[in-house]
């Protein structure tokens, strides 16, 4: 490592900040990786110790109205098996995850038009009336500002709504003409504004994405502030339109997650299933990286293999005990304590 290469890391480190030119230069070489990496796992240190919180996910539906270039569960997808969990399967996932100690469910699905207000409001105030210590996090993707300020009044209280990609001609190429940039970012200003805790973030390596994109990326998250910040590898599905495209690069992910917690000191960042998918040790290393939460499944084993977003998705046939297990052991060898607790944002 030079000297210039510790220069640069703890300008971002001290300022949060870099020129476009030399965010272009942490990003396009490892050179600057170890310390990147070290720096990353100081600030992290500094505001959450070294502790990792569990987040029980909860894929409750893989019906979606969108078609996106990149997704297996593209409304256009004939060969996926469709399903939709419950109430009463949904709070038993509950149930069973409050067992096992999360405090924290994830209500993911893609944007399923069944799910109508009422019937997801309803689902919603029934978590929080039999578990009120818990926090409801939705990633339920792009509704009315109404639809999200009622979900708000039934007891969501974190909202996970990736962007995606913050450069317009990007998420042209990547979602149909139904969708645009404009409303996705019109949806995370409502959120904030709603009083919610807001997670975005995009995919790294996807199709036709350049370095310029990337720092688009992190210029709108310095806009946006956001509490927390999903990223992973792109990884291709054999179904979808981009299946053509190589999987994104597992080193820049790293990369990237470790910058991002030097920007946002206070962000929960997850270790995510697409890193530990595209390499075994993976999430252990998106931990050393910087990132603090990881995200078990609760979802019925049946169902698990159903959410393909993309594929060879690990952990679909564990049952939600030895997902736990299996997570927090990778937790503690990267040297790191698992907690289960809320785990709010702390700026």
């Amino acid at each position: 490592m030079t000297e210039s290469a510790k220069d640069l890391v703890t300008k971002l480190y001290e300022t949060r900040d870099l020129i476009d030119e030399e965010f272009r230069t942490l990003l396009e070489t490892d050179e600057y990786d170890e310390e990147l990496f070290k720096k990353a796992d100081q600030v992290r240190r500094e505001h959450y110790g070294d502790k990792v919180y569990l987040r029980g996910l909860i894929e409750f539906t893989n019906y979606c109205r969108n078609n996106c270039s990149y997704c297996g569960i593209r409304k256009s997808n004939q060969n996926l098996e469709r399903y939709r969990l419950s109430k009463e399967q949904i709070l038993n996932c509950c149930r069973e995850g409050y067992e096992l100690g999360y405090r924290t469910f994830v209500l993911q699905g893609g944007e399923d038009i069944y799910y109508k207000d009422k019937i997801l409001c309803d689902i919603i105030s029934d978590i929080h009336k039999e578990f009120p210590d818990c926090a409801i996090t939705l990633s339920v993707g792009e509704r009315s500002r109404e639809s999200y300020q009622a979900l708000f009044d039934a007891g969501a209280r974190r909202y996970l709504l990736r962007h995606e990609a913050a450069d317009d001609n990007l998420y042209r190429r990547l979602h149909p003409g139904t969708m645009s940039l404009e409303n996705r970012k019109k949806c995370l200003f409502d959120l904030k504004e709603i009083g919610y805790q807001v997670g975005a973030g995009f995919m790294v390596g996807a199709p036709y994405q350049t370095t310029e994109n990337l720092i688009a990326d992190l210029r709108f998250l310095q806009e946006l502030s956001p509490d927390m910040i999903g990223i992973g590898p792109y990884i291709k599905h054999k179904d979808t339109p981009m299946k053509w495209f190589k999987n994104g690069s597992m080193e820049l992910t790293l990369r990237l997650v470790a910058i991002l917690r030097l920007m946002f000191p206070y962000a929960l960042l997850p270790s995510t299933t697409a890193l530990g998918t595209i390499d075994p040790k993976g999430r252990e290393l998106g931990l050393q990286a910087g990132a603090n939460v990881v995200m078990p499944n609760l979802s019925p084993v049946d169902v698990r293999d159903k959410y393909a977003l993309y594929e060879n998705k690990i952990c679909t046939g564990e049952e939600s005990a030895q997902c736990r297990n299996c997570l927090e052991m990778r937790v503690l060898a990267a040297g790191y304590e698992v907690v289960t607790d809320r785990g709010d944002v702390k700026r």
